[in-house]
């Protein structure tokens, strides 16, 4: 229902700390370096250094993107389901291929037979489409635009409970290597996360296992009023009361 949300949400539907509109991140302050005096070590000690804080991986955002066309095929499933027929599709056919071909273990299980999801809001495949940029991952005409899509977002914590794969770059790369245990992933999100946007956190994927109950998508964000209209449309009747945000940074090109 519109009316249920969470307390703490801007205007456009976002949790407070999302929206970089109404909130947008404050300039670090300078540092000014503080001489002070390190006491000497005995020989043979070494000093031992300070614990790294650990990164709570389980609250990093996962991301799914889908052309509006594809919503009602996921809501009759009520899931993602791996490997699916979408109405709309834009990977490119070698795209398609690979990941049917590429293994994910040594029990044969290929890409497509997860769900994808992107671990950045600003992936490299999704900028391709929102800014047109010619990409061989894609079959994009010129009728398709970044508009037309959603962004069906969740967590790490939220699908825990699934079979999950972390790729550290493109799952269609045959060089993209996959962690597959829960403590290998744990470090792959810890060691991408460190890296941040600059690295392959824009490139990497976490795969879902054969589906992703519709339930456990948290927020489905999308450009604009009309498609917000759209997709509740789409969802309430069939029962699922998943919030909805009209978040434009994440669909349109916004100033460098």
């Amino acid at each position: 229902m519109e009316g249920c949300r969470l307390a703490e949400e801007c205007i456009h539907g976002l949790d407070v700390p999302l929206c970089d509109a109404c909130y947008p991140k404050a300039k670090p302050e300078a540092v000014v370096a503080v001489k002070t005096r390190v006491p000497r070590v005995a020989s043979g000690m070494r000093r031992s250094a300070a614990p790294a804080a650990h990164d709570d991986v389980s609250q990093q955002r996962i991301y799914h993107i889908t052309h509006i066309s594809n919503l009602p095929g996921i809501l009759a499933a009520r899931a993602l389901v791996a490997d699916a027929s979408p109405e709309i599709d834009i990977s490119s056919d070698a795209v398609r291929e690979s990941r049917r071909t590429i293994a994910v273990s040594d029990e044969g299980e290929t890409v497509a037979s997860y769900v994808p999801f992107f671990l950045s809001a600003e992936s490299d495949v999704w900028d391709a489409v929102r800014f047109g940029t010619p990409d061989p991952r894609l079959d994009v005409d010129g009728e398709v635009v970044a508009s037309d899509f959603v962004m069906l977002v969740s967590s790490v914590a939220t699908v825990a409970d699934q079979s999950v794969v972390v790729a550290d770059g493109d799952a269609a790369h045959p060089l993209t290597r996959f962690e597959t245990t829960p403590d290998a992933a744990d470090r792959a999100l810890r060691k991408l996360r460190a890296e941040g946007e600059t690295g392959r956190m824009r490139s990497a994927e976490l795969l879902v296992r054969d589906e992703v109950p519709f339930e456990l998508i948290t927020l489905i964000t999308v450009a604009n009023d009309k498609a917000k209209a759209a997709v509740r449309a789409l969802v309430d009747p069939a029962g699922f009361r998943t919030r909805i945000a009209i978040h434009p940074p994440w669909f349109i090109r916004t100033p460098e």
